[in-house]
């Protein structure tokens, strides 16, 4: 125990001196009288010229205290004055501490610090100690180093991504960090990482992922926050264990959002709609915790409204039977025996998503195959140098010919050329390369006009959703609203164009450049 715990407390020095029969005042109370001594009897006693001790500590009270300046207030001081100090060069030193702070550093691990935080800052990892790396990122939780909030959280995101190979303890920390800033700051930003990378974290942060998916972001849903949602544990699937791992993870998510968007259309009423999963409960959230922060900056914890969106019971067994059902369509595709059973769905689901998976695995064939036209550049050169060669024949027969002519013949022929006769192709009086022209022009022109009328309405606005600056966004939300994918409307149109046209019209998720100025007219 220490020497201070032994001395009488605050009470009892105030029981023990004189004033102890005298009741404590109110604090607003004017001074009460002291006492009269034992001597009182011999004469009056003398005034006191000092305040009582209690008065003396109650006046300090009411004084203003001065601020009080933490550890981490300290921190953001000194950060703010380094915010642009860098270093052109400097030598690796190692660093460990567990809180590293600017004073733990030495003067050439300071340097080595700020060298490697200017190269951070441009886009540049090098290798480096986990010590550094934190105090970096203690720098960008506290509003050092960036402007714009966005700026901030994809700081912290790429430095998460750039190290976490190396130190896996960033896992355990930067998740539940960058979720944090994007709570303080209100940004619209997608917790699917966090949720892949950082275990424990699955619980709200997939709850809050799972809502904003399903409400406004179909096409951004994940597999492993899907996981939260299925009683089917696929993970335990010899078919997930073995060669349907990598084909799961990609078209289940892909599947939840066409169903998304097929009820969205059949019903007016996406899936969160259609089964309201309850109110939400507001949870309070600790922020970045175990990390150097000033809690001036943006308080203790903040509270954060979360749906229980994975406990409604009717779309826990859609999702989970849309699981299945994928599984067993993969198993199928992929050749694997074997199918789970009692899957049942609605016979339309059962047949848009078989149409989509095939339709995907087709294309994934074609991939592999490699282009279905391959260019033979030999023969071309070929083609090439046969094409000069009777060009040059011809020019020197024209020339012949026109020699042969009087120049009074020449006026004619190129001031009053002969009115084409009546049963004769007019392409026939051109030279041979503007007939070839005007041959290919005729037939684009027909093909183009069979195209355009082939096409159905929803694909012609595709088309020219693609046509905008934000064109994937556009198509995806023309796809959403119409209950079906992007994917899927660029390969229904492809597949007109290239019975049409004899080519693809649109390249990835973008109009090829020659089909363009064609598309503004239909």
């Amino acid at each position: 125990m220490s020497k201070d715990s032994k001395q009488p407390h605050f009470t009892e020095l105030v029981w023990e001196s004189m004033e102890a029969n005298i009741p404590i005042p109110p604090r607003n109370s004017p001074e009460p009288e002291l006492p009269k001594s034992s001597s009182a009897s011999i004469g009056k006693p003398k005034a006191s010229s000092e305040p009582s001790l209690q008065l003396q500590l109650w006046d300090s009270e009411t004084e203003t205290p001065e601020p009080v300046t933490t550890t981490e207030g300290q921190f953001v001081t000194r950060a703010k004055e380094l915010e642009h100090k860098t270093e052109d060069s400097a030598l690796f030193v190692p660093f460990k501490s567990y809180w590293p702070t600017y004073g733990h550093m030495t003067g050439t691990q300071s340097r080595w610090y700020f060298y490697w935080r200017n190269e951070v800052r441009h886009g540049r990892y090098p290798k480096t100690d986990l010590s550094y790396i934190f105090l970096h990122v203690y720098e960008l939780i506290n509003g050092v180093g960036w402007e714009d909030p966005y700026d901030g959280y994809r700081q912290l995101s790429q430095i998460w991504e750039a190290y976490r190979e190396s130190y896996k303890r960033l896992d355990q920390y930067l998740g539940g960090w960058i979720a944090d800033f994007s709570f303080v700051h209100h940004l619209d930003v997608p917790l699917s990482l966090i949720v892949a990378r950082s275990r424990g974290l699955a619980g709200d942060l997939a709850e809050l992922e799972l809502m904003r998916c399903l409400t406004i972001a179909p096409d951004q849903l994940t597999f492993t926050v899907l996981t939260a949602m299925s009683d089917y544990d696929i993970s335990k699937s010899k078919f997930y264990m073995g060669e349907g791992k990598d084909a799961l993870e990609q078209y289940i998510p892909q599947v939840v959002a066409l169903i998304n968007a097929y009820v969205t259309r059949k019903h007016g009423s996406n899936l969160v709609e259609m089964f309201p999963p309850g109110p939400s409960v507001m949870r309070e959230r600790y922020l970045f915790r175990s990390a150097v922060y000033d809690i001036s900056l943006y308080g203790y914890s903040v509270l954060i409204p979360v749906v229980r969106i994975s406990k409604s019971p009717p779309l826990r067994s859609l999702i989970t039977r849309l699981f299945r059902l994928t599984e067993n369509k993969l198993r199928e595709l992929l050749g694997y025996r074997g199918r789970l059973k009692g899957v049942n769905v609605d016979a339309d689901m059962d047949n848009l998503i078989t149409r989509f998976l095939k339709r995907e695995f087709e294309k994934e064939k074609q991939e592999d195959k490699g282009p279905a036209v391959v260019i033979d550049r030999e023969k071309l050169e070929r083609l090439q140098s046969d094409s000069e060669i009777v060009r040059t024949m011809l020019t020197v027969e024209d020339m012949n010919e026109m020699d042969e002519l009087e120049d009074s013949e020449v006026k004619v022929i190129t001031e009053e050329p002969k009115p084409v006769k009546e049963g004769i192709n007019p392409i026939e009086s051109l030279e041979p390369e503007s007939a070839i022209e005007e041959v290919h022009a005729t037939n684009v022109g027909t093909e183009w006009e069979q195209f355009a009328s082939a096409i159905s309405p929803l694909q012609r606005g595709a088309l020219l959703a693609l046509l905008k600056e934000d064109g994937r966004q556009a198509l995806q939300k023309l796809a959403a609203a119409n209950g079906t994918m992007s994917e899927l409307l660029i390969d229904e149109i492809n597949e007109i164009a290239m019975d049409i046209l004899g080519d693809l019209i649109i390249d990835g998720e973008e109009i090829a450049e020659e089909y363009t100025t064609n598309l503004l007219n239909i």
